[in-house]
């Protein structure tokens, strides 16, 4: 297991917690060599064994939970999905929950040794509930982050799809000001800083996305569908509802949920718990004190 030495990503983090009255965490980067040659790369928050793992949606990365994670407080685990962030891209292009769970799984036996509060947003909740449904010794209560099975992604959105069709800049200055020109992102403060935290510098010296989803936005949904169907998961429910872990969903209001997503994971699993903050789709981003809050108390559930 190698540590990564380059500790800039975090410079963030002391005026975050500053924010919130609280200290900063210990943390530091690590990375998992994978069989195939690619590798995964995660956060490990405070000090002792993690007691909390986090998995983004897709285009985001590991840091999309700092506020959370400060706010939480507790030794945390914050993955790198393969494709995303400090993680390898795969060849074959296959971000599907199934796919991406493997690699999850290989994280989790590696790096944890208790079950864990297994928290997902969005791609990376689908990808949560696979893990669960898989291997339910590493899961103590899994927490879904807007998102529950059976979401429309056969196509990006459209505003996605036209951000995207520049990948590379001459600077961060102008990645940032390409966001800002498609309402990306808060204050400046906050578009400036996930940019830094989602682009790197090539050898050329141009800025790119960290992220594979910019060059293959195209498809990329497109190719996750066709990796379900090779896979004959007729349906999409089927590992969420294999799951023994108690379940909770924390929806925005602002987010991609209508009430009949909703009404049909309390259908389906009606010992579910869903939470209601006044949030968009992230979040994580949007209302961090209500996602460590719920974070929190599954915490305590599974150390009772």
């Amino acid at each position: 297991m190698a540590v990564a030495t380059d500790t800039s990503e975090f410079r963030y983090l002391p005026a975050q917690a500053a924010r919130f009255s609280v200290p900063a965490p210990a943390v530091e980067r690590i990375a998992l060599p994978l069989a195939d040659g690619r590798s995964l790369s995660a956060l490990r928050f405070g000090e002792g064994a993690p007691e909390v793992t986090f998995l983004h949606g897709a285009g985001l990365n590991a840091h999309t939970w700092d506020a959370v994670v400060v706010l939480l407080g507790r030794p945390a685990l914050v993955i790198d999905l393969a494709g995303h962030g400090d993680s390898s891209w795969r060849a074959d292009h296959d971000y599907s929950p199934a796919s991406l769970a493997s690699d999850v799984i290989l994280a989790m036996t590696e790096w944890t040794t208790q079950p864990q509060v297994l928290v997902g947003h969005s791609l990376g909740g689908l990808t949560a509930a696979v893990v669960a449904a898989r291997n339910p010794e590493l899961v103590g209560e899994l927490v879904l982050v807007d998102v529950v099975p059976g979401l429309d992604t056969d196509a990006a959105p459209s505003v996605l799809r036209e951000f995207y069709t520049v990948t590379d800049f001459e600077s961060r200055d102008e990645a940032v000001a390409r966001a800002e020109s498609f309402g990306f992102g808060g204050s400046r403060e906050d578009t400036e800083r996930g940019v830094f935290l989602n682009t790197r510098v090539r050898e050329d010296g141009r800025v790119e996305w960290k992220h594979h989803f910019a060059q293959i936005i195209g498809h990329a949904f497109d190719a996750l569908n066709a990796a379900n169907r090779a896979r004959d998961i007729a349906d999409p429910w089927a590992a969420l509802a294999a799951v023994s872990a108690p379940v909770t969903l924390v929806r925005g209001t602002k987010g991609f949920l209508q009430d009949a997503d909703v009404a049909e994971l309390t259908r389906r699993i009606p010992s579910a718990t869903v939470i209601t903050v006044d949030a968009g789709h992230n979040v994580q981003e949007t209302d961090p004190a209500s996602l460590a809050s719920a974070a929190s108390d599954a915490l305590t559930r599974t150390l009772r």
